[in-house]
Parts: C-alpha cells; structure tokens; sequence
C-alpha cells in the first residue's frame, strides 16, 4: 500500500521552517536555501492528499497515535529551492505488542523516497507511528 504527491520546495517556506527551529546554518537562508533536513517531516503534512493520509491508509485513530521514531537518509546534497520532489510513501511492516496501561498498541514502520526531477532518489524518510490502546485521560492531556 502506498502513495505519491509532490513537494515543492519553495525558498520562503525553507526559511521559514529553518526560522521555526532556530537554524544558525547560513545554507537555509542564501538566495538558494537548502532545506534543514527535518524538512521532510513537512511534506506529508501539508502536501499529501488529505483522502490518502498515512492515519487513513492504517485505519488508525488520530486521536491516539504517537510519534515512535523517525530517521533520515540522504543519498547526496540536500535538496534546494526550486526542486519539486516526488514523495512516495509505503507502509513496510505492521505489528502489536502489549501496552504499559493495557490493551494493544498498534505499529506501523514507513519509508517515504523523496525523487527529484529525474526520478534520482535523494533521500528516505523511516518513521514508526504507533497507535495506543486507548486515549489519553483528560488529566493525561494537561501534563
């Protein structure tokens, strides 16, 4: 199961991001900005189509996933202003394992590849998303 959409990469939405989390690296704010690498993380927020998200296509309830973990591999220069990549997402293994509070906590590992242009893969994006057994109680919420 997988999907595709496009991420363009615009030198405003690079600065800005770089400015959301505190870049002191010149290379984010040039007249040819690259992207911090957490960038990525982005992409499918606000690019991917809202009927194929990845809380759709697991059938997970949104109001208990948590973030498991997330790692980057890039296979050369990080992309820059002016790219247009093709993001492509898939789910490479499901799984339960028993909650702390009880009940099933639900797994999902994903890889995004991250195209450019000519289709050269520039980088992969791995994330575990994990849904929990229940929600979090209203005084969870607050802490």
């Amino acid at each position: 199961m997988s999907h595709a959409y496009e991420f363009p990469l615009d030198s405003s939405k690079i600065r800005e991001f770089a400015r959301a989390v505190k870049s002191e690296n010149e290379a984010h704010f040039g007249p040819k900005p690259v992207i911090p690498p957490t960038m990525l993380t982005s992409a499918r927020l606000i690019w991917e189509d809202p009927e194929r998200t990845i809380t759709k296509l697991t059938g997970f309830d949104r109001s208990r996933i948590l973030h498991g973990e997330e790692e980057y591999v890039f296979h050369g220069p990080l992309p820059g202003a002016g790219q247009v990549l093709t993001c492509e997402t898939r789910i490479t293994d499901r799984f339960e394992k028993p909650g702390k509070r009880g009940g099933v906590m639900k797994f999902a590992k994903l890889v995004t590849e991250f195209r450019d242009e000519n289709g050269t893969l520039v980088a992969e994006q791995n994330s575990t998303i994990v849904e929990t057994a229940r929600p979090p109680k209203a005084e969870e919420k607050q802490a």
